[in-house]
């Protein structure tokens, strides 16, 4: 079964209806129209019966932006407007339909309309419908890239057709003709009497004039979020159809349109934890696509911070943070933990369970390589729990070095020492908070440990931990969809999906260019 992983579930299902469907492409130059076309002709046109019809640019130059035209299912679907524009001025011979007076092609409307209505479902039509095609003919004279097309299209009945018109004001002002009535024409003749889906390209950001005559509008656009571009479809309508998510964020990676909504990121299949291989000066994140944004993981002795943005919930930032956690402890080191708010010891566990091997491998983990401290309990069986509530400071000092020497073990294991500063802050204050981070990025940078922190914007903290760290992660939420992007290093925005083929807790980083 062919998978719909590009292109907006909603707009997929649009086209899966019963009958023919046209949709209006709008949006600013730039933003990807001529890609989400292909895409959808890609991923929902049958290859000997749908086609692209361009006014833009010649067909190498589209090669060269989409590389993957070339392949021959999708070369075939491509037609340039201007090569049947020369045919037809230099003598190729083609059918030419006759032009009626208005009278009989008013009659010839009612006749196939009564038809229609008493035969709404019968076969569907061999021939297509040509009576607003000669109306708008004998209105601006003849368009011969459209009766190409109306051609095409006869050898492809009765089976559905589909085809892009890119873009409407190439053809309109080539010919010099009323953009209203080029879409009315397309509508009647195709889409409603002639069993065809049509894809509109228009090159104007707004035309509500035209938007009532299509059964869709889709508008794609672009934002800038730290110069860094995101970019975004409106599904505006799509008639019949629940719009559950009415926009979604997108890549044009590769030349190829791939949206991304929250199914790339709550996967159904579930992995053990394999070790990701590291080198020997850096320690794996767990995420080989982070790594390589890195130049191969985090430096050991390296101070490395995580923001997250207002909409980033737990479970967004457990995506990031569960692979670096389980690749740590797998690889036999240690981590010492103050747990961001929200997050408990028994979150943790369950964590484990699933993608450790079950609770006695979770808890044997738990025990030789995690410690967790609790600042709210006095006291806890679990050996792998430091509970600190009601203790002075000598009891302290000996909890800490304790279960530091148990993390390190008889080899001195290199530990992760990471901390939830959202915790810390409420906790000890902004004063002493940032004492305790001088001092733990001073520690960590003459080891070969690493420190791991997640901020949230608003803390005081936040700058002076930028300021010392050696890698700064920015995480947001746009559309539903977990991205982010580095600040140091400087790098893109990435949406964050699951690895369909492994399952979680595996992820990957999608480039959204």
């Amino acid at each position: 079964m062919k998978e719909y992983l590009h292109i907006p579930d909603e707009i997929r299902r649009f086209f899966k209806l019963d009958g023919s469907r046209s949709l209006l492409i709008k949006g600013p130059a730039g933003t990807g129209k001529t890609t989400l076309a292909l895409q959808i002709l890609e991923d929902l046109g049958r290859p000997e019966s749908s086609f692209y019809l361009t006014t833009r640019v010649s067909d190498e130059a589209l090669f060269q932006q989409f590389p993957w035209l070339k392949e021959e299912e999708m070369k075939r679907k491509i037609v340039d407007a201007g090569k049947i524009l020369l045919e037809s001025l230099y003598g190729r011979k083609k059918r030419i339909s006759p032009v009626l007076p208005d009278e009989d092609l008013e009659k010839i409307e009612s006749a196939r309309k009564f038809l229609k209505d008493i035969n709404a479902k019968g076969a569907p039509p061999e021939k297509t419908d040509r009576t607003w095609m000669n109306r708008i003919f004998a209105k601006y004279g003849r368009i011969p890239e459209i009766e190409y097309t109306y051609d095409r299209i006869d050898t492809i009945l009765p089976e559905k057709a589909m085809i892009v018109i890119d873009s409407v004001e190439g053809l309109t002002h080539r010919h010099r003709t009323d953009s209203e009535d080029f879409i009315t024409m397309l509508q009647k003749d195709l889409v409603e009497n002639s069993n065809t889906d049509v894809l509109f390209v228009l090159e104007k950001e707004e035309a509500p004039e035209l938007e009532y005559l299509v059964d869709g509008v889709v508008s794609l656009s672009f934002m800038e979020m730290d110069a860094r571009r995101i970019r975004e479809i409106s599904l505006d309508k799509l008639r019949s159809i629940k719009i559950s998510q009415p926009k979604y964020i997108f890549t044009l990676n590769h030349g190829k349109f791939r949206s991304f909504d929250i199914n790339d990121y709550e996967g159904d299949k579930i992995s053990i934890w394999e070790p990701v291989e590291e080198s020997n000066d850096r320690y794996s994140t767990g995420i080989p696509d982070l790594d390589a944004i890195l130049g191969g993981g985090l430096k050991k002795g390296s101070y490395n911070v995580v923001e997250l943005g207002p909409s980033v919930s737990l479970e967004d930032y457990y995506l990031i943070m569960r692979p670096l956690w389980l690749n740590f402890i797998t690889h036999d080191r240690g981590i010492f933990a103050v747990l961001v708010g929200g997050g408990t010891p028994d979150n943790v566990m369950k964590e484990g369970e699933k993608f450790l091997g079950g609770r006695e491998m979770a808890e044997k983990y738990a025990r030789e390589h995690l410690r967790i401290v609790d600042y709210f309990s006095e006291d806890d069986p679990r050996p792998y729990i430091l509970p600190l509530l009601n203790k002075d400071r000598e009891e302290l000092y000996e909890m800490y070095s304790k279960n530091l020497r148990e993390l390190r073990g008889e080899n001195n294991r290199p530990i992760m020492d990471y901390a939830g500063f959202d915790t810390i802050e409420y906790l000890r204050g902004d004063t002493l908070a940032i004492r305790d981070v001088l001092q733990t990025v001073a520690r960590t940078k003459k080891s070969e440990d690493i420190g791991m922190c997640a901020v949230r914007p608003g803390l005081k903290l936040g700058q002076e931990i930028m300021n010392l760290a050696d890698t700064y992660i920015r995480l947001f939420v746009k559309d539903r969809v977990l991205c982010l992007y580095g600040i140091k290093p400087k790098t893109p925005a990435y949406a964050v999906v699951v690895d369909k083929e492994k399952g979680l807790p595996y992820v990957r980083l999608e480039p959204l260019v």
